[in-house]
C-alpha cells in the first residue's frame, strides 16, 4: 500500500520507485515509506545515511522532485512544524550560539575541506564563465569581486567571514591593500594566517557584532546565510558603522526565493545548524535607510557546478579521508552536495552578489567583467 502510494505520488517528477533511470529511488528497507511520513525532510536524508535507500544522481532526483513542485504540495505534521518553530520563536544566532556552526562544520577539519576545494579554498559559489575548470571558476570569482569594489592598493578591506583566507590573500597579494578578516572558526583562521604570511592582513576572532573600525570596502562570502533573520538589521548597521561614507560594500549569499525563517530540519541538524536562507525582502528592509543597492547579480546556476565539482572532487579523494570519517559520514556529506546542486538546477535558491554603497553616497557602477 504505502509503495504504491509513494510511487504515485512521485510519478509528476518521473521518480519511479526500484525504476531503471539513475534518478529513481532504490528502496532498501521498507521501513524507509514510513520513516518518510514519519520525518519528511529528515527522515529522507536520515534514511540515507543509514543505507536505508540509493540513488545513482541525487542531483538530478532534487532537481526532478524540486522542479515539479512536490515539496510545496508536501506539507509536514506536527511533530515536523515543531522542529521548525524555535527559528521563529527565538534568536538562534545570537552571540553566544553563533559559534555553533563553526564548531559543528567549520572545524571538522582542514583535510576534509582541503580535499575538494580549489587552490584559493573557496567554500561558496565559482564563476563559470568560459570555463569548465574548478580552479579557474574560482579565481574569476575573486576578479569579479574585487572588480565589483574596484579595490585598490589604498584600501583597507574589511572581509566578514573570511574563512581559508582565500579571498584576503587574492586581495592583498594582487591589488597591496590592506586587510582585516574576521572569523570565528579556530581551524579556519589557523590555516588563514599560515595562508597569508608576509602579508598585510590581520586576522581576528570575534563575531561580527564586535567589530570597530572604519574600511574602504566591506565583503562578506558566504556568511550571512548563518546571520539569521533577527539580526539581519544589526548586520546590516555593523556594516555601515565601519563603511566609510564613500565605500563600497559587497554581499555574496545564497537567497530562498520567499523569505522565511527556519532552515530545512536536516541541514539544520546535520550541516548548518542555526543558519537560514534570507529573502530578498529581508535584504531590503535591512537595508532600507543604511544603503543604496548599486547592483545585484545572480549567480545561481553556477552553483550547481560548483557543487558538482566538489562532489567529484570529494568521491576521488575519500580513500584519504576514510580513515578518519567513517561511511555514514561519507552518504551525509554527498548527500548534502548532492541535494544542494540539485535544489540550484531547479531554481529553488539563488546566489546574489549585491553591490552596495553608503545611503546618499552612492555613486559606484561596479565592473562585472571577468
Amino acid at each position: 500500500m504505502l509503495a504504491r502510494k509513494f510511487s504515485e505520488m512521485l510519478e509528476p517528477a518521473g521518480i519511479t520507485i526500484n525504476g531503471g533511470n539513475p534518478w529513481d529511488i532504490q528502496v532498501h528497507d521498507r521501513r524507509w515509506y514510513g520513516r518518510i511520513l514519519r520525518d519528511r525532510n529528515l527522515g529522507l536524508g536520515e534514511s540515507y545515511m543509514d543505507g536505508w535507500w540509493d540513488c545513482g544522481r541525487l542531483d538530478e532526483m532534487f532537481h526532478r522532485l524540486l522542479r515539479s513542485g512536490l515539496d510545496d504540495r508536501i506539507k509536514g505534521g506536527l511533530l515536523y512544524l515543531g522542529r521548525l518553530l524555535p527559528g521563529s520563536l527565538i534568536n538562534r544566532q545570537s552571540r553566544r550560539r553563533s559559534r555553533m556552526v563553526a564548531e559543528q562544520h567549520y572545524d571538522l577539519g582542514n583535510d576534509l575541506f582541503l580535499s575538494f576545494l580549489d587552490s584559493h579554498q573557496q567554500y561558496s559559489c565559482g564563476f563559470f564563465q568560459d570555463t569548465d575548470d574548478l580552479d579557474r571558476a574560482q579565481e574569476r570569482k575573486l576578479q569579479l569581486i574585487v572588480d565589483k569594489l574596484a579595490l585598490s592598493a589604498d584600501d583597507h578591506l574589511l572581509d566578514i567571514g573570511c574563512g581559508w583566507g582565500g579571498l584576503a590573500r587574492y586581495a592583498a597579494r594582487h591589488y597591496g591593500c590592506t586587510v582585516t578578516a574576521v572569523n570565528i572558526s579556530k581551524e579556519q583562521l589557523q590555516h588563514a594566517r599560515r595562508n597569508c604570511e608576509g602579508l598585510p592582513v590581520r586576522f581576528r576572532d570575534c563575531d561580527y557584532r564586535s567589530l570597530s573600525g572604519r574600511f574602504d570596502k566591506v565583503v562578506s562570502v558566504g556568511m550571512f546565510e548563518h546571520v539569521g533573520h533577527r539580526n539581519y538589521r544589526t548586520f546590516m548597521q555593523v556594516v555601515s558603522r565601519c563603511l566609510k561614507d564613500d565605500g563600497i560594500f559587497l554581499l555574496h549569499s545564497i537567497v530562498g526565493n520567499t523569505s522565511k525563517t527556519c532552515c530545512d530540519p536536516w541541514i539544520n541538524k546535520y550541516i548548518f545548524p542555526n543558519g537560514v536562507l534570507p529573502g530578498m525582502r529581508q535584504i531590503a528592509r535591512a537595508t532600507d535607510q543604511l544603503f543604496v543597492v548599486e547592483d545585484v547579480h545572480n549567480l545561481g546556476p553556477h552553483y550547481d557546478k560548483t557543487l558538482m565539482a566538489w562532489n567529484d572532487r570529494f568521491q576521488q579523494t575519500w580513500q584519504n579521508l576514510k580513515d578518519r570519517y567513517d561511511m555514514r559520514f561519507k552518504r551525509m556529506w554527498e548527500y548534502y552536495l548532492l541535494s544542494c546542486a540539485g535544489a540550484f538546477r531547479a531554481r529553488k535558491i539563488q546566489l546574489w552578489q549585491i553591490v552596495m554603497t553608503k545611503f546618499g553616497f552612492g555613486r559606484h557602477q561596479p565592473d562585472r567583467r571577468p
